[in-house]
């Protein structure tokens, strides 16, 4: 009697997403991202939505995801480890990014009235979400533990600004475009709360970050690699991938990441502890 041969693996390349826009967001776009690359890498495909940062670079690190698309310090963190970030995302013409500490409109608060109020960051390992503006908040003198009367971590940013929307916190943070664009910490709001842009006011923008990145796992085989790559940077070129990259990405486009570019980020993070 012959025996059957071992179940193939389901899925071939197992691509993660952060959480840092919301679960039900990343999960409602996974079916076109998940078609994208299965056309372009010629297999079955698998999306999947990180608990946390720190899962998401578990996951690649450990050989559960073959690629992911990570938050700048998640690109850090996995390239001093030997792992390759192949491209970063390019919005409004550039590959950096900042942060904004902002409260509900109206509020009027100010870095000198932050003491006992309350504040919903996204993650730990979020670099606009956390590190860039408690850094931030340290070189002014504002210890966030002595400042805030609570500090809660929400999981993404739509969760931590509803959290200020709804009046269970009073402060937190989002990503936007760098000063040069000329354009405010509202278009990053907008990104996450259509049409919410107004229901928010600025506290202070904090220095400049590198764009999120997509590193791959050491333990992909080079052509697949290189057909990724390949992939991903002509996303722009179709309407679909237009789509894909606003409404996923955030991003217009993606550029090849130099090698080592998040490095710069670990003084960031070392401001933050």
């Amino acid at each position: 009697m012959s025996v059957p041969p071992p179940n193939p693996a389901r899925f071939s390349f197992r691509f993660g997403l952060p959480p840092s826009l919301g679960n039900a967001l990343a999960r409602d776009r996974a079916e076109q991202l998940s078609t994208f690359i299965e056309r372009a890498l010629g297999r079955k495909v698998e999306v999947s939505v990180a608990a946390s940062y720190e899962a998401l670079a578990k996951d690649l690190l450990a050989g559960r995801a073959d690629a992911v698309w990570a938050p700048p310090f998640v690109c850090a963190r996995v390239e001093a480890m030997g792992v390759r970030v192949l491209a970063r995302g390019v919005r409004r013409g550039r590959s950096s990014y900042r942060s904004a500490l902002v409260a509900r409109a109206g509020s009027g608060l100010t870095l000198e009235s932050l003491q006992g109020t309350r504040v919903a960051w996204v993650d730990r390992d979020s670099v606009g979400g956390y590190l860039l503006p408690v850094a931030y908040l340290k070189a002014k003198g504002r210890e966030p533990v002595k400042t805030f009367a609570a500090q809660q971590f929400a999981g993404s940013y739509k969760a931590a600004l509803e959290a200020v929307q709804g009046g269970a916190a009073d402060v937190a943070s989002i990503f936007c475009p760098p000063e040069s664009t000329g354009l405010t910490y509202a278009d990053g709001v907008e990104v996450v709360l259509p049409g919410k842009g107004g229901a928010f006011e600025l506290i202070a923008y904090t220095e400049e970050a590198p764009n999120d990145g997509v590193p791959v796992g050491m333990g992909v085989a080079p052509e697949v690699v290189g057909l990724l790559e390949r992939a991903l940077l002509g996303l722009h070129e179709s309407e679909d991938g237009k789509r894909l990259l606003e409404e996923l990405f955030s991003a217009e486009r993606f550029e090849p990441a130099p090698r080592m570019g998040y490095r710069a980020l670990y003084r960031v993070a070392l401001a933050s502890l």
